[in-house]
């Protein structure tokens, strides 16, 4: 990685964290040494960066400042593309509408020459008949994930036999050409996985939930990592 990609990826780093973050983090993360980080750290400060801390302690930088636009390589930009695409196919019409509405906005960000990049794409995402309908709402469940509102459903498993489900709505995965709502439910008392087009009756509570420990996205996603 160049020292102009690091730096900027050293403030967007930053900028995600919550707390200080040290310059051995910095380093394992961007391979290099923390005498690098420390030289990188002080040439950002002495552009105007506003990061404040110092080396054994941390560093965080003031969450009110904002990068200047942001500039795209040819493949980021395909990338982009590609993820557009496939987010027009495999979800629904609002959330496409928003898809393609983001993309606006990144294609007026470019320039002249990136503009260009976009007529030389050759990944693409076709509709595909293979497409598994639902009839749940996939902006609804999106929202009632947002907003963390229990959800109430009828579930159609595998053996045919239906059950009453009450979940925490936590994450909705792609298994193309299935998708997966992820939850804590309340009935089995552990986290499940609903094919979107097993679920009817799909019901929205006004109740919303807090995260709780052991039943939270970030329990969920270690859960299925150790199950790797």
């Amino acid at each position: 990685m160049r020292k102009a990609e690091r730096l900027n990826e050293i403030v967007h780093h930053l900028r995600r964290m919550h707390q200080a973050v040290t310059a051995d983090t910095l380093a394992a993360l961007f391979e290099v040494s923390p005498r690098t980080i420390y030289r990188d750290i002080q040439d950002l400060m002495d552009s105007g960066i506003p990061i404040t801390g110092e080396a054994g302690v941390g560093y965080v930088i003031d969450k009110h400042y904002h990068l200047p636009p942001i500039m795209f390589d040819a493949d980021e930009i395909e990338a982009i593309a590609l993820g557009i695409g496939m987010v027009s196919n495999w979800t629904d019409a609002a959330f496409a509408r928003k898809a393609k509405s983001a993309y606006e906005k990144i294609q007026a960000t470019l320039t002249a020459p990136m503009i260009h990049e976009l007529t030389q794409i050759s990944t693409f995402s076709a509709p595909s008949r293979y497409k598994i309908p639902w009839k749940v709402n996939f902006t609804e469940v999106r929202e009632c994930i947002r907003r963390k509102q229990f959800v109430t459903f009828s579930y159609l498993d595998l053996s045919d036999q239906v059950t009453e489900r009450t979940i925490r709505p936590l994450a909705l995965i792609s298994f193309s050409p299935i998708w997966l709502l992820a939850g804590w439910c309340e009935m089995r008392q552990n986290f499940r996985n609903f094919r979107l087009d097993r679920i009817s009756d799909f019901s929205v509570s006004p109740q919303r939930f807090r995260d709780e420990k052991g039943k939270a996205l970030s329990d969920y996603l270690k859960e299925q990592d150790e199950c790797v």
